[in-house]
This record gives C-alpha cells, sequence and structure tokens, in this order.
C-alpha cells in the first residue's frame, strides 16, 4: 500500500501518527499543490490519500484523473473541498476522523486581543526600538456579536461573558433557548452587525452561506467596530471587506481564512491597513493534530481490515 500525506505545512505530520504501524510506503508532502497536473502527478500510483481540511479540493476531473486511488482521508468529520459522490462515482471511499472544538475558539480570541490592543504594532514597535504609540480598547462592557451559534461559536460567547461582554447571537435557524443558554441575546442579523464592537464569524460554509456578510452587512457595523473571521473565506465578500477598511469604515480586521489558501502574495488583504493575519492557524495545534493523524491512521487501518469507520456519504 502506499500512502501520500498531503499539505503537511509544518513537516509534523510523521510525529502525530503511528504511521509505521500500517506497514506501507508513506509519503509526506509540504508543498501545497494547486494545480491539478501537479497534484495527479505527485498522487500517481498511491492507493490511500490523507487530505487535511479543505486544503486541496477533490473534484470530479481529479478523481477521474487517480485511477489508483482507493481510499481518501480527510482530516475532520466533513471536507466542503471533497465531492463525495463524484469520490463514490469512481469508487474511492472517503473517511473522516474526529476533531477538537477548542483550538479556533481559542485562536479567534488571541485574534481579537491583538485588535484591540494593538498587539502586532506595539511589538514590532519594541523592535525597532520604539515606546507605546497606541491606545487599546477595552472588552468589558463592549458588545460581542457571535454569528453561529454553533460548538465553536458558543465557546467564544462564552469567553466574551468571561470578560464582561454583552454577548449576542444570530444565525438562520438560532434557538433562542440555546442562545440564551450559551449566555447570549439572541438578536436580528441587522441588529447585531449595527450594534456589536466585534463581530465574529462561525458559521459553516455551503452554497446558502456563501457571501453570509456581504457589503451590506459591513456598512451596518460601526466605525469603531471590528470584524473576525475563523470559519471560512468565502463566508465574506472579500473585495467588500477590502473596501471598508481602506476607508475606515471599520476599525480593523482579524482574519485566518481565505477565500485563495494558500493566500497569493499579492493578495489584497496583504496590504489592507488596520488587520492581523494568521494563515489558517485555527485548528493547527499539537492536540489537534494528535486526533487528525491519529485518527488517519485508524481510518486506514480498518480499510485494510475491510471494517471501515467514520465513513463519509454523498
Amino acid at each position: 500500500m502506499r500512502v501520500a500525506v498531503l499539505d503537511d505545512y509544518q513537516n509534523a505530520a510523521h510525529r502525530f501518527g503511528d504511521w509505521r504501524s500500517l506497514d506501507a510506503e508513506v509519503t509526506f508532502l509540504h508543498e501545497h499543490l494547486a494545480a491539478t497536473d501537479a497534484l495527479v502527478e505527485a498522487l500517481r500510483g498511491h492507493d490511500v490519500v490523507v487530505a487535511m481540511r479543505e486544503r486541496t479540493p477533490f473534484t470530479e476531473e481529479r478523481f477521474a484523473r487517480l485511477p489508483d486511488l482507493r481510499l481518501l482521508v480527510t482530516t475532520g468529520a466533513a471536507n466542503a473541498a471533497i465531492d463525495v459522490a463524484a469520490a463514490h462515482r469512481h469508487g474511492v471511499t472517503v473517511c473522516g476522523t474526529e476533531s477538537k472544538p477548542y483550538a479556533t475558539p481559542e485562536l479567534t480570541w488571541g485574534l481579537i486581543l491583538s485588535l484591540m490592543r494593538h498587539l502586532p504594532e506595539e511589538s514590532a514597535g519594541m523592535r525597532r526600538g520604539e515606546w507605546q504609540h497606541t491606545l487599546g480598547g477595552d472588552l468589558h462592557g463592549r458588545t460581542l456579536g457571535v454569528v453561529g451559534l454553533g460548538r465553536l461559536g458558543a465557546r467564544v460567547a462564552a469567553v466574551g461573558n468571561a470578560f464582561g461582554m454583552r454577548v449576542t447571537a444570530w444565525s438562520t435557524h438560532l434557538d433562542p433557548a440555546h442562545a440564551r443558554a450559551c449566555g447570549a441575546e439572541p438578536v436580528g442579523k441587522d441588529t447585531l452587525f449595527s450594534t456589536a464592537d466585534v463581530v465574529t464569524l462561525h458559521y459553516k460554509l455551503s452554497a446558502r452561506s456563501t457571501g453570509l456578510v456581504g457589503r451590506r452587512e459591513l456598512a451596518l457595523m460601526k466605525p469603531g467596530a471590528y470584524f473576525v473571521n475563523t470559519s471560512r473565506g468565502p463566508l465574506v465578500d472579500t473585495a467588500a471587506l477590502v473596501e471598508a477598511l481602506h476607508e475606515g469604515r471599520i476599525a480593523g480586521a482579524g482574519l485566518d481564512v481565505y477565500d485563495v489558501e494558500p493566500l497569493p502574495a499579492d493578495d489584497p488583504l496583504r496590504t489592507a491597513p488596520r488587520t492581523v493575519l494568521t494563515p489558517h492557524l485555527g485548528y493547527v495545534t499539537e492536540e489537534t493534530y494528535r486526533v487528525f493523524y491519529g485518527g488517519a491512521v485508524e481510518d486506514i487501518a480498518a480499510y485494510r481490515a475491510g471494517a471501515l469507520i467514520r465513513t463519509l456519504t454523498p
């Protein structure tokens, strides 16, 4: 059996799974392969591919050009970048892994605090020999607007409460009782965007949610408000966000996710003012990788034994 592990950016995957137990030839690929031709060439002859979240899409065309592929393992319980129906048509089994709900909410607060207290600017200034040149904002008494109150959004809301913030929440099918149980006040979408001092996005990407935050929602925000997205880039109209930042219509943005990843070197977000940008670090922690890659090894071993686990269906 030949196994390829994709997008191992940190050269770390080999440390977080018992790959030797598979008695297979395992190849770890550290550079992202965006072009289909390059991806197909790299995966030629591999029976199994392990994909890290949505870093690499698997489409009808790509499955058609990978005739040797029999098992595709994605980290996490779902992957919007995999056409599971196409996989099944080409005889490819797709399996997932478990995941932990802690890492992304923690990074969310790292972004919020970095924005509110201007931490990147002050850190850079210290290295230049400077001393205090910004005024930060307080979280206590401010309003946190949580868009999407699932298991990640609920954790972010809990921290907002701990900071003494007023927490509001909205989603298309939000249960008011659930929101209140999470310490959040259920409000309408317009109310959330127009009253929040920090808007943080925790929403699942789908055809219906693409563009959930657009020019209209950004225009509702207060000039002193911050926008944070640790979910998925296409949930937001990026052009409208860049425009709002350049025109000073919002105070700033903290972003961990983008329309195209890795983010191109010439992307307008890289030069947008008042931003804190991180390279999709939300789930990138040692504990999460241990769960992801440990689960991937389990999936492959189960497949080999003819006892599939955690399979994904169209």
